[in-house]
């Protein structure tokens, strides 16, 4: 008999942490309890007070609902191992990226059939849909084919750089890289070292992966907003600071405007 899709353990994929150790209704209790909550419930509002300062220039808020969906069904796939779990983690990260794309993907780099945004969005869509539907052939990639995605906006990244020059943006995107260098390598040690992990009793890196994915998004955010800015509204200069101070070790960063002076 098949097993029910919402049933404990039925996903196709298991983490490195031993189940069911810490508690008899959680699965993977660092996982779900410790990482996810602090790394998508805790910053993704963080991420929102990033926002602030653009409500009144119309920055869509929801654009980053996702992110916190994201968190939410992270925390209940890694509680359950279900298979349904395991998509819903899964293609709430895949359309997250979706909206994040749709948002805020440079009009200067769109595919030259595609003449507005109203055009991209349908690209994105129709990408993300058939995407969504080719998840369910084989689940045990997506993971994999997520992961990749992020060298396309590593590539983009370092397009942007070439064309500024402000040292505190290049900063910001050197500390994005480190944190997503950390957090990429603790997924992959957790994925195909798991055999050492356990053998020394330390299969927690893909509770790493959690915290520093989302330390990697906390400055992945205000830089995406400053380039933004500086295509969307290139009357306004964009400048990035740091909360509560640039000298305190441990900084939420955000974007300040400079309104443009009035011609008399």
């Amino acid at each position: 008999t098949m097993p029910s899709i919402f049933s404990y353990q039925s996903a196709e994929v298991d983490w490195c942490e031993s189940n069911f150790v810490r508690s008899a209704v959680i699965a993977e209790y660092y996982n779900t309890d410790g990482t996810s909550l602090f790394s998508f419930l805790l910053l993704t509002p963080l991420n929102f007070l990033v926002l602030e300062a653009f409500s009144e220039l119309q920055v869509n808020h929801g654009a980053f609902l996702p992110l916190l969906l994201a968190g939410v069904f992270s925390m209940y796939f890694h509680m359950t191992l279900s298979y349904v779990g395991q998509l819903l983690d899964e293609l709430s990260i895949l359309w997250t990226l979706a909206v994040a794309y749709s948002f805020w993907y440079p009009q200067a780099y769109f595919p030259k059939c595609i003449k507005t945004r109203r055009h991209f969005f349908w690209l994105t869509g129709i990408t993300t849909v058939i995407s969504t539907l080719m998840s369910f052939v084989k689940p045990t990639l997506n993971a994999y084919a997520l992961n990749c995605i992020a060298f396309h906006l590593l590539y983009m990244t370092w397009r942007e750089l070439k064309k500024c020059n402000d040292k505190r943006v290049h900063r910001m995107a050197a500390v994005m890289v480190m944190w997503w260098v950390l957090a990429i390598t603790s997924w992959i040690s957790d994925r195909w070292l798991c055999w050492l992990w356990q053998a020394i009793n330390f299969p927690y890196f893909h509770s790493f992966w959690h915290v520093l994915i989302a330390m990697s998004l906390l400055y992945c955010c205000p830089l995406v907003i400053y380039f933004d800015v500086s295509y969307e509204m290139p009357s306004f200069k964009p400048k990035l600071e740091y909360w509560p101070s640039d000298s305190w070790p441990v900084v939420v960063p955000y974007v300040t405007l400079e309104e443009p002076h009035k011609q008399c």
